[in-house]
């Protein structure tokens, strides 16, 4: 049987890691639940929500994919054959396939957003503040057009896949990650050249605890369990690719800082803008990003149109490549899933994820245009295939993951894998699984039934 694949250094293990925490969860969502949640109060409470629930998470993925050194499914099979903890295994693989299929629509409007910016499509001098949402209408309705771009961006992601863990996901995450931690530098340069500077950053920085209210807490607790990629079975995936002496803590520290260091940079970049444009308001919601934001960057920088459109486009840019980055780790699980399960070739499998992946996407893409009209419990297409994995199936597997490495795996186990065989020293080893056991499972379990209410 030949050699299973490793990433071949230290940096590739935190650059791909990383890049499978950073998505559009931190450059678009993150603002969001900012913006509708009070600001600075918010991302104080989010920061102890990573802390104490992300990283212990992550850890956990890390030390039950490297020690099995298996994908998803297989690793929760070896860890705890006969029991039914091998759900969650599968459960991993199945909310990636389930994600990718709608992750790709958008992920392919990032990047006819990108290309856009690129041929000035975005260059707006009006002062017709529904412009910009007319055009995303007219182009997510559009019969062909979203489906082109999605499958273009399908294709760049199974490039990449087909290449292997090395020569593909490690090489090209090298490159992207950099890239997007530099576009997102120049753009927070940039913004804070703008008018609405103060404000922004007043709103960002100055914690108005007035406004935190249980919901605030429980979307801060949602938005680090979703943005670290969590219960996805990427994590884990990535981790079997670890070499031995990988510091899995150290790791999971540096993934988390950068998750959370482009979230911030995204608000530091994104609020300066919205108050640099009177009777905007911050609190703009999901909408923000496709239909508000152009319009922002068009009045923002009315006076200097040339720097308007390179803020445009790197903006855009850089939410492609975060979209790229995800995207590869989704795909990931599944295709190692049938690769090493199944005994399917890489590229047959990865090819058969695609494939599959595309179709269900395309039908996706059709629920805002001629599959409008096509419902299920109320909801589109579309709508559903993001409810399942995110409201049910995601949180689900966070609590199913915490009480397996705190209750079920040997401690002894978990202690090696984490100190490296006692070469390395964990201090927190018992604060840690008292989080798992205990803190976490009821702070999830709180989201989780915070969201069905949400949904009732």
């Amino acid at each position: 049987m030949a050699e299973r694949a490793n990433f071949g250094s230290k940096l590739g293990v935190v650059l791909a890691s990383a890049g499978s925490a950073v998505g559009l969860g931190n450059i678009w969502r993150f603002p969001t639940e900012v913006g509708e949640n009070g600001g600075a109060a918010f991302i104080l409470i989010y920061l102890i929500c990573v802390v104490l629930i992300g990283m212990p998470v992550m850890l956990s993925e890390f030390v039950i994919g490297r020690h099995t050194r298996s994908n998803t499914a297989t690793a929760y099979q070896k860890l705890a054959p006969g029991t039914w903890w091998r759900v969650q295994g599968g459960m991993g693989v199945f909310v990636a396939f389930i994600i990718m299929c709608y992750y790709v629509v958008v992920s392919g409007w990032t990047l006819y957003y990108a290309y856009s910016s690129l041929v000035g499509a975005l260059q707006y001098t009006g002062d017709d503040a529904n412009y910009f949402s007319d055009f995303f209408d007219g182009f997510v309705s559009h019969p062909w057009l979203p489906v082109a771009f999605s499958v273009l961006f399908m294709g760049m992601v199974h490039f990449i896949i087909v290449k292997g863990v090395q020569n593909g996901i490690e090489r090209f995450s090298k490159v992207m990650m950099p890239m997007l931690l530099l576009i997102i530098g120049v753009l927070a340069v940039c913004a804070f050249s703008l008018p609405g500077t103060s404000e922004g950053l007043s709103y960002l920085l100055k914690p108005d605890f007035s406004k935190l209210t249980a919901s605030t807490v429980l979307s801060a607790i949602g938005q680090a369990f979703f943005s670290l990629s969590i219960a996805m079975g990427c994590l884990c995936t990535y981790a079997s690719y670890f070499r031995k002496d990988t510091n899995l803590v150290k790791t999971a520290y540096s993934v988390c800082v950068i998750d959370t260091i482009v979230a911030l940079m995204s608000g530091f970049i994104i609020f300066p803008a919205v108050f640099s444009v009177p009777g905007l308001d911050p609190e703009e919601g999901a909408g923000l990003v496709f239909k508000s934001l152009p319009y922002i960057f068009s009045q923002a920088f009315r006076s200097m149109p040339v720097m308007g459109y390179v803020f445009s486009l790197l903006f855009y840019l850089l939410l492609f490549l975060a979209a790229l980055t995800s995207a590869i780790s989704i795909h990931e699980p599944v295709t190692a899933y049938l690769h090493e399960a199944r005994q399917m070739s890489r590229k047959k499998a990865a090819l058969w994820v695609s494939v599959v992946c595309m179709t269900l996407g395309v039908i996706c893409s059709l629920s805002f245009g001629v599959l409008s009209d096509l419902t299920l419990f109320g909801n589109t297409i579309f709508d559903n295939f993001d409810a399942l994995p995110s409201v049910i199936l995601m949180p689900l597997g966070g609590i199913i993951i915490s009480l397996f490495t705190g209750w079920y795996l040997d401690k002894k186990l978990v202690r090696d894998e984490i100190t490296n065989e006692g070469n390395l020293t964990f201090r927190f080893f018992k604060v840690y699984i008292f989080l798992l056991r205990w803190i976490i499972p009821v702070a999830i379990g709180l989201v989780f039934v915070n969201q069905f209410i949400g949904l009732s």
